[in-house]
């Protein structure tokens, strides 16, 4: 899932912490009856979710298969560093782990790479497959037709906002905006009528990467069109959608947040960290009235999280991030995702398999979206009274999956979201106006794309 913000850790660090991980491989002397498994481990040393549930998995995977044992190669860095290091792992069968936790917003070029193989014929003899929601087996599938992953839980997005700040601004504590004007008009009323406070946050510009783009520039731009159109790829004709009326548009929406100094400082706004900065300061200290964000936040805040803060769940209420005038279907969400995939260069593939299959018992599959505040992907996981029931705010944002959107699927999808965040930085910096700063995007993509892009049509 992409865009969780941790701390960051430059790769030289990230290599020299994970160093000694190349002798985990599966090469040539790999142990038949050892499946090695290659996860990200938060950069924040409080946070440990992941660690747990992957050693109680592996206790019930080694006592149900005698003789058999799992090997939990823990990667720990930010996501960009991680999907190097795992590159560099899967290169070569000496080093290749047998399974890789694989974010959907890289699972394509991992394919294209080769370093990923698919997984439909285990998929076809496995009833547990009936129970994901199609949106989510797509985000695991390549564009050869194939799936390479099993997703684990998904998130959405949406509005955050401080019910305590809205009563002093004389806003409502069901506060619902139905369309982009209505949030500026809040962002307004908290500026005039709540001094020192931040009223809106939305993430913008290159250093902050995927979290800029897809929770703040994609969550706009999917609100700009017609219900079901995509906005940025055309899969039936395969080719990438030129910047139109919506993409100005939402490049628009960020020039007015940031030139009426409704947002954060602009150096804030563009610090590759802001997205922590946002939940461990910014929201506990009640000097951000309404942040455009990932369902996961409220995970950092309870007693077992990196930033406990008991009041969270009476302070903050959410709201559907609006379509931009309110049109059908009225709501906006974007998610990602991560996925259990197995590497091309295994020597221990059907065993890999079945560890992924232990994962994803129901029970297990419960007590993962729970610990890790991952939103189901599963019907009969999202229907668990223990899943319903886990944290403030989680049917919120389940409702929100039959409404929300997942990135498209290719492989140059990381180039283009750079080129993305560029043209966002532009535009909240004031260094181009919306329209040349969408013109500039058009070159780069048509670039990108070799030329397989078609002009936008009916957004806005």
């Amino acid at each position: 899932m992409p865009v969780r913000p941790t701390a960051p850790l430059i790769l030289a660090a990230t290599l020299a912490a994970t160093a000694g991980l190349t002798s985990c491989g599966g090469g040539s002397g790999s142990d038949p009856d050892t499946v090695k498994v290659a996860y990200n481990r938060s950069t924040d040393n409080k946070i440990r979710f992941k660690d747990h549930h992957l050693a109680e998995v592996k206790k019930q995977f080694e006592k149900a298969n005698p003789g058999k044992k799992v090997k939990l190669i823990p990667i720990q860095a930010q996501d960009n560093d991680y999907a190097t290091k795992v590159q560099q792992m899967m290169r070569s069968p000496k080093t290749a782990p047998d399974l890789v936790y694989e974010d959907t917003f890289r699972i394509n070029s991992d394919i294209k790479a080769g370093y990923l193989r698919p997984l439909d014929a285990y998929l076809a003899k496995w009833k547990t497959w009936d129970q994901f929601v199609d949106t989510a087996k797509t985000a695991a599938k390549a564009e050869d037709g194939k799936t390479y992953g099993v997703p684990d839980g998904t998130d959405t997005r949406g509005l955050w906002f401080n019910k305590e700040i809205f009563a002093k601004a004389g806003l409502p504590a069901d506060w619902s905006p139905k369309n982009w004007n209505e949030i500026l008009e809040a962002a307004r009323t908290i500026k005039k009528k709540v001094p020192g406070v931040t009223p809106l946050n939305v993430y913008t510009g290159k250093a902050p990467g995927e979290t800029s783009v897809m929770q703040g520039f994609e969550m706009l731009l999917y609100g700009t069109g017609e219900a079901g159109g995509n906005p940025l790829y055309d899969p039936g004709a395969k080719k990438w959608v030129t910047g139109g009326k919506g993409f100005t548009d939402a490049l628009d929406f960020l020039k007015t947040v940031y030139s009426e100094k409704l947002g954060p400082d602009i150096s804030d706004a563009l610090d590759p960290n802001v997205g922590t900065t946002v939940y461990s300061e910014w929201l506990p200290q009640g000097k951000l009235a309404i942040a455009l964000d990932g369902s996961w936040l409220g995970q950092n805040w309870l007693k077992t999280g990196g930033k406990p803060w008991p009041e969270w769940s009476k302070t903050l209420g959410q709201a559907p991030m609006p379509t931009q005038h309110g049109q059908a279907p009225g709501k906006v969400s974007m998610s990602g995702g991560w996925t259990w995939a197995i590497t091309a260069k295994s020597k221990n593939p059907d065993l890999a398999w079945k560890f992924i299959q232990q994962l994803q018992t129901k029970d297990n599959a419960v007590t993962w979206d729970i610990v890790d505040a991952q939103i189901a992907v599963r019907k009969d996981v999202a229907q668990d009274p223990k899943y319903t029931s886990s944290m403030p705010g989680i049917t919120f944002f389940t409702g929100l999956v039959k409404n929300t959107h997942y990135r498209p699927t290719t492989p140059v999808y990381p180039q283009v979201s750079t080129a993305i965040g560029e043209a966002m930085e532009a535009a909240t910096t004031g260094d181009s106006s919306p329209e040349k700063a969408a013109k500039s995007y058009d070159d780069q993509l048509k670039s990108i794309a070799d030329g397989a892009t078609v002009a936008a049509g009916g957004q806005g």
